[in-house]
């Protein structure tokens, strides 16, 4: 084992950390009180009290089921829709004489609709429990006794257990650092699952415990471990470890959380402490919810309207039908002698006429059920499954790279995805690649790089085509200097005036080595070695820091080697023009912190100078330069706004001689502070540091893309064109997340920044005082105080119509999401044109989702790729999962799972879209066709005297929903689209349709019951007129009641169809089979019926073949109501087309006449915009003209404007 142990390597000497060293605080009083009360047996499972603790085991379940709760949970979700639950009693009640129909034509539809829905929501479970399954499966090494660690599955883990954690695997628990495969017990943790960051973590266990580096080691180790119970806090641990008699404070140091992956080192060893839903991420996440769209929700409102009006029928024809009952018999006389009211059961008696009443209406709320729509659920369920298996099979969703389609994890959500009204995107993995790349410099005044960011690329399409043409060419040109070299991860550089050793025939090449020289140094990264191929990579603190290192070795300044006091390089020399090997010894590093915003290396050249090599943000670097060291800062600065305007993350490079004495005293300060035990000890480092970091001299500027994935600042913008909100909630740096707001346009020069922020110097000093409760409340003021800011801000940015961003801090943010400053956080939030969450826990995300779900009543998306978005995802209206490289938590707890952040915009414009049309389409129509053939019942009932007779035969009630027009209603959810998916994407604005929910508007939907109204009005008295007085047959009969019943079902299953094709936008050959499939369908039914023993068919025995059919006045009839039924709908129709046109019907317009191309006619349709654009690259663009035409007008004034962003820091 000691073979593969890493060099030593004395971090202690290099770091402003202590190594090994930890102390007791008062939190550590508390343990073994309340909140304090774990206590965990390290490696000692024969323990007595150990056995009698009941904590929980490392299974974790994703499932919305269990198998003992799926049907009793799903049968309650079936029957909790109102719909269901009455069709539920219906079948109970068709048992009894009170049904006016069969009970097996009743209950059949029920149960073909409930077990289908059930069937797909155990399908879509099956799926979770399988990645469950994959996840609890997976092997860790276990010590099982004797200094013998074996393989067991993570599922298996107990409190207690040591495990062996190798590099590049994800920690099964939450467990506290024993050692590791260094000396000095350290290690390097990723935590991307968690947080977002992409940066290493440091980790030290204590000295105690540091020695443990065999597996033999562990024969007979014991030790206590007492600590917090479980809780969803990340950054915070409380804890002691009890070994040997000696006790030793554990701190947030030594935990390693279930999810983040040890990176960088060869092996830990740990104990475990939290399991399965007791470990923190698990803490931070919340049950899979059951989520109901709202149109669903609607819906169901529609459907209590609907039962409404069903009582109310129901009651009306009850107590007319109790009068005429009462009335039936007076003085022995009978008026409706047919009824032989004389001699009757207790439904006809007019002695008991309140009790008849009362029958009839149970009676008649079966025979008006039609008026509810059995089959409206399952064909929604079966069109979602189809529209989700569309979206699972587009092309254009589809990443290659990795074989990843887009996934709709459910469909019960499709219809919301034309909705959404907020995006909350996480940033690090969803908008980002995880990457960063060394792309532009600027060195003595001297800007280097020709690469193009996506920024630049998108804001050249923009722009106009002859720049994206000029640009292109660029690219090419790019590619051709590298001379076909293979490309570099984390180096997208490319210059030939100092690539190839051609810098040392630059003007200023003294400038310029030096420049490379501090990328080479002035940085914590450790070199890797491949034995095989002798390449050397970089495991690095931050991917930007890495980029660098790469940067300066392809520039010829080669990292290779770091020991505990020095670091060496492979030079390229500039007299010899030949490599050479040069060390630098390595006495101090001033590490960077988001306070300082800058980090520094002092070291001592072979010559014996010693120099201060620093890097940081242009916000500190220009005030710490030197008189004589600002030589280049205009042009810097210049270069800075360049990069900055091309979404680039920008560092400032310099350095200084020290001489001698001065270093002394700065080292002697350092030691002390760095050795001290105080709290305020971080302040202490940082004052000394400042008096030691001036008077630099400037060398140049780096600018580095933290790599967008392709195609985010377009689809941003798109989705911006459309009308929604973007949010950006991210764990990391607030630094880092205001640089990638401007790489994707989420932030823009000029645009005004409400920074609320708990790192103000008055924050800071709050945080020392002892009494915590007193800080907090006051810390919580000035977080009011600057939402109340902002808020003023806000009010004089509206008058002058400017845009602004929110940017708050994790810590402001839990004051801003209390009860009582919440409302007014979102009201500030709500305003801005964009808001960014930094250093935001799983926890603070999933409530600020909570927030603006709950409060705005508007449609919210979250999506994000690693297990801390979890939270979010699932407290959002629609969980979207980016299935990249950081597992798979956020995809397991996923509505839709796609690839890339820029499918996002195909799946919201144009599949969002459609489902959402073509839902509110088909709900639309449902009412209308149930509508039009429940209330021909009702009239029919008022002609028989609310006898309780039906007009139709058993199986024409039954089948009316399941055949004779359900079909056309599926072909109409799964294909009709208004406009094309180009012109879709073409025209974002579209998409407000779904947002102001125009299509599914109360509106409209009366406006279908009207029609429904009409149509049945219409169908019923035309027959009843034409057909009641007049002969039917040759022999000059007239119509039965059975003839009657056929015709008008006939007239109804023509109208309802023929009104699907008029509301149909896109007609495929499926759309014909269906509608004119579902009208030869009832005319072969009712020959096929009429045809089998009347005992079966009864009134529809032989009623087509011998009786419709040879009656021309049968067919006549049917063409004049089908006609004068859909002749108001067709006239309201084309008025409101050629007067009030909607967005897509002008969409259609032009296609329509060719002049989708014309820019000036597709701008005028644009203009009709519900709300202006105020972020994306269209918005920056905008901006930019807007800016540079009032420089010019002010100008013309005399007056000259400083062109830089607003920074506005209300502190």
């Amino acid at each position: 084992m000691a073979r593969g142990r890493k060099k030593k390597q004395h971090f202690s000497r290099i770091h402003a950390f202590s190594c090994g060293k930890a102390s007791f605080k008062d939190e550590h009083s508390l343990i073994g009180g309340p909140g304090f009360s774990r206590v965990v047996y390290c490696n000692d499972p024969e323990n007595v009290e150990s056995g009698l603790q009941n904590y929980r085991d490392n299974y974790v379940r994703t499932t919305k089921y269990t198998l003992a709760t799926f049907f009793p949970k799903s049968l309650f979700e079936q029957f909790r829709r109102v719909a269901n639950f009455y069709f539920l009693i219906s079948a109970c009640l068709a048992f009894t004489p009170l049904s006016p129909y069969s009970a097996v034509s009743n209950v059949v539809p029920l149960v073909v609709v409930i077990g289908a829905t059930m069937g797909k929501e155990a399908l879509e479970d099956w799926r979770r429990k399988q990645q469950d399954i994959e996840m609890n499966n997976r092997k860790v090494k276990v010590h099982h006794g004797d200094g013998v660690f074996n393989y067991s599955k993570w599922r298996d883990l107990k409190i207690g257990d040591i495990v062996k954690v190798e590099k590049d695997e994800f920690f099964p628990a939450d467990l506290i650092l024993l050692s590791s495969s260094y000396e000095e017990a350290i290690c390097y943790v990723e935590t991307t699952n968690l947080d977002g960051e992409t940066n290493l973590k440091l980790k030290q266990a204590l000295e105690a415990t540091s020695n443990l580096h065999e597996d033999s080691n562990f024969l007979n180790f014991k030790a206590v471990i007492k600590c917090e119970d479980p809780n969803a806090n990340l950054y915070s641990f409380v804890g002691s470890l009890d070994l040997e008699d000696q006790q030793h404070p554990l701190a947030p140091q030594q935990l390693l959380l279930r999810d983040s992956k040890l990176r960088n080192t060869d092996f830990i060893y740990g104990v475990v402490i939290f399991t399965g839903h007791d470990t923190k991420v698990m803490q931070n996440s919340t049950d899979p919810p059951s989520k109901r769209s709202k149109i669903e929700k609607r819906m169901d409102k529609i459907i209590y309207f609907l039962f409404f009006v069903l009582v109310l029928l129901s009651f009306v024809g009850s107590v007319v039908f109790g009068i005429y009952t009462r009335d039936d018999l007076e003085d022995g006389r009978m008026k409706r002698w047919y009824l032989r009211p004389d001699d009757t059961t207790i439904y006809y008696d007019p002695k008991k006429a309140p009790a008849a009443a009362t029958l009839h209406f149970i009676t008649a709320l079966l025979l008006y059920g039609y008026l509810i729509p059995i089959s409206l659920y399952v064909s929604i369920e079966i069109v979602k499954v189809l529209q989700s298996i569309f979206i699972n099979h587009d092309l254009q969703m589809y990443y290659e790279e990795t074989d990843k389609p887009a996934r709709a994890r459910t469909s019960n959500l499709n219809e919301e995805l034309g909705q959404v009204d907020t995006i909350l995107s996480d940033k690090t993995g969803t908008l980002t690649c995880n990457s960063m790349e060394f792309i532009k410099c600027s060195m003595a005044g001297v800007a280097y790089g020709r690469g193009v960011t996506e920024v630049e690329r998108a804001l050249a399409k923009r722009k106009g085509s002859r720049l994206v043409n000029e640009m292109i060419e660029l690219d090419g040109h790019v590619e051709d200097l590298t001379g076909g070299k293979p490309s570099v991860k984390g180096f997208n550089f490319s210059d030939e005036r100092i690539m190839n050793g051609n810098w040392v025939n630059e003007p200023r090449a003294d400038v310029i080595q030096n420049f490379l020289r501090v990328l080479a140094l002035c940085h914590t990264a450790l070199p890797e070695i491949d034995e095989e191929t002798g390449k050397i990579s970089y495991e690095a603190e931050s991917p930007d820091e890495a980029a660098f290192v790469i940067a300066a070795r392809e520039l010829g300044f080669e990292f290779y080697e770091r020991t505990q006091t020095s670091i060496s390089l492979h030079e390229l020399d500039a007299k010899s023009g030949l490599k050479v090997e040069r060390s630098y010894q390595l006495l101090n590093i001033l590490e960077f912190s988001s306070s300082r915003k800058r980090m520094s290396v002092i070291i001592r050249n072979k010559e014996g100078k010693l120099l201060l090599l620093c890097k940081g943000a242009d916000s500190v670097m220009f005030e710490r330069l030197a008189k004589n060291g600002r030589d280049y800062e205009d042009k810097t600065k210049e270069h800075i706004n360049e990069y900055a305007d091309a979404g680039l993350r920008t560092l400032i490079l310099a350095y200084r001689e020290l001489d001698e004495e001065e270093y002394k005293q700065f080292n002697k300060q350092f030691t002390e502070v760095k050795n001290s035990m105080s709290a305020d000890r971080e302040e202490m480092i940082e004052e000394v540091a400042d008096n030691i970091e001036k008077d630099l001299i400037l060398l140049g500027a780096t600018a580095v893309e933290d790599k967008l994935q392709n195609g985010v600042p377009e689809c941003i913008d798109k989705l911006a064109q459309a009308g929604i909100k973007i949010w950006v909630l991210t764990g990391d740096k607030m630094e880092t997340a205001i640089n990638i707001g401007f790489s994707c346009s989420l932030l823009r020069q000029g645009m005004k920044q409400i920074i609320i922020s708990s790192e103000t110097p008055e924050a800071k000093s709050l945080e020392k005082v002892d009494d915590k409760n007193a800080a907090a409340v006051a810390i919580k003021a000035s977080v009011i105080q600057q939402i109340r800011e902002g808020k003023t801000l806000l009010s004089i940015s509206n008058e002058d119509s400017e845009a602004l961003a929110l940017i708050i801090d994790g810590k402001s943010l839990t004051y801003a999401l209390e009860d009582d400053v919440k409302d007014l956080f979102l009201e500030l939030a709500i305003g801005c044109a964009s808001v960014i969450c930094c250093r935001s826990s799983p926890k603070q995300k999933a409530l600020v989702t909570r927030l603006v779900k709950v409060r705005t009543g508007n449609t919210t998306l979250a999506i994000g790729d690693g297990a801390n978005d979890v939270g979010m995802l699932q407290e959002a209206d629609i969980g979207v999962g980016i299935s990249g490289v950081e597992g798979m938590q956020a995809v397991m707890s996923s509505d839709i799972a796609i690839a890339q952040f820029r499918f996002l915009e195909r799946l919201l414009l144009v599949h969002g879209h459609w489902c959402y049309r073509r839902i509110t389409s088909m709900i639309c129509y449902f009412f209308y066709k149930n509508i039009a053939f429940g209330f021909t019942l009702f009239y029919f009932e008022i002609y028989a005297s609310f006898s309780g007779q039906a007009a139709y035969n058993d199986w024409f009630l039954s089948l009316y929903n399941v055949f004779f027009t359900s079909l056309p209603v599926i072909a109409l959810g799964v294909f009709d689209q208004d406009v094309s998916s180009r012109l879709s994407l073409k025209f974002p604005l579209l998409y407000q349709e779904g947002v102001q929910n125009i299509l599914f508007s109360w509106t409209r939907i009366l406006g279908w019951v009207f029609n429904g109204l009409l149509s049945s009005t219409l169908i019923f008295f035309f027959c009843i007129n034409a057909m009641e007085h007049q002969a039917f047959r040759k022999g000059g009969e007239v119509v039965s009641l059975e003839i009657l019943g056929a015709t008008m079902y006939t007239c109804v299953v023509w109208v309802v169809n023929c009104q699907m094709a008029l509301s149909i936008n896109y007609f495929t050959y499926i759309q014909h089979i269906f509608i004119w499939g579902s009208i030869i369908l009832w005319y072969l039914f009712l020959l096929a019926y009429g045809a089998i023993d009347p005992y079966i068919s009864t009134t529809a025995y032989k009623v087509f073949i011998e009786a419709c059919a040879p009656a021309p006045s049968y067919w006549i009839i049917t063409i004049f109501v089908l006609i004068s039924s859909l002749l108001p709908y067709f006239t309201y129709a084309a008025i409101q087309m050629r007067f009030f046109p909607m967005f897509h019907q002008m969409i259609e317009w032009i296609r329509t006449d060719r002049q989708t191309d014309d820019p000036e006619y597709c701008d005028m349709v644009r203009q009709r915009s519900i709300r202006s654009t105020t972020v994306g690259y269209t918005a920056r663009f905008e901006a930019s003209k807007r800016i540079e035409s009032s420089k010019r007008f002010e100008s013309s004034k005399g007056f000259e404007e400083k062109p830089e962003g607003h920074l506005l820091s209300l502190s």
